[in-house]
């Protein structure tokens, strides 16, 4: 009992808080928001050039992979939720599978469950799912073709982009990691 009360004295002053520090903001034209200040600009481009919310949300996936691959990868999974015109809901789900030859003891070693052979190395990987996930998503509820939703990552891949001091400190802190594959 003690715990509970003490989570919940915890959480009012952040309460308070975030209760005083935040206003209201109403949008006609749309919003987007991004871990990445370079991939939210790409979807509001998208959404100025007449594409909806799933065409932004798309464009800043694959502007993520490039510009924050943390919060973007290709290389993974997701789902989304989508809200219709009509009021309806609906949800894809493209989480990434084991692969077909992944096994209920691919983590066992000599008859211990080792959890570490899941986190790095050829054991670890996945079939991804976003790439599929984003295009069934633009194909069934975007407006915009494939091409141009996905040419401002291309762009930002191609030409470049400035890194933050936090992006940079990442990818020094991986290099060693990076080395061996």
């Amino acid at each position: 009992m003690k715990h509970i009360h003490l989570l919940i004295f915890l959480f009012i002053p952040f309460t308070f808080l975030n209760s005083q520090s935040r206003s209201t903001q109403i949008y006609d034209n749309g919003l987007v928001v991004s871990a990445e200040v370079y991939a939210s600009e790409v979807g509001k481009q998208i959404l100025k050039q007449g594409g909806n919310a799933v065409d932004a949300a798309v464009a800043v996936q694959f502007a993520l992979a490039v510009t924050l691959p943390r919060a973007g990868n290709i290389g993974g999974g997701g789902f989304m939720v989508i809200e219709l015109s009509d009021g309806t809901s609906t949800a894809l789900d493209f989480r990434e599978k084991a692969p077909a030859r992944a096994t209920r003891n691919m983590y066992v070693k000599d008859g211990e469950f080792k959890p570490e052979l899941s986190w790095e190395g050829i054991l670890a990987v996945g079939v991804p799912g976003t790439v599929d996930g984003m295009v069934t998503a633009l194909e069934r509820y975007g407006r915009m073709p494939l091409e141009m939703v996905i040419q401002p990552a291309i762009d930002l891949a191609k030409n470049g982009y400035y890194l933050s001091y936090v992006q940079a400190r990442s990818l020094n802190n991986q290099l060693d990691t990076f080395i061996k594959y």
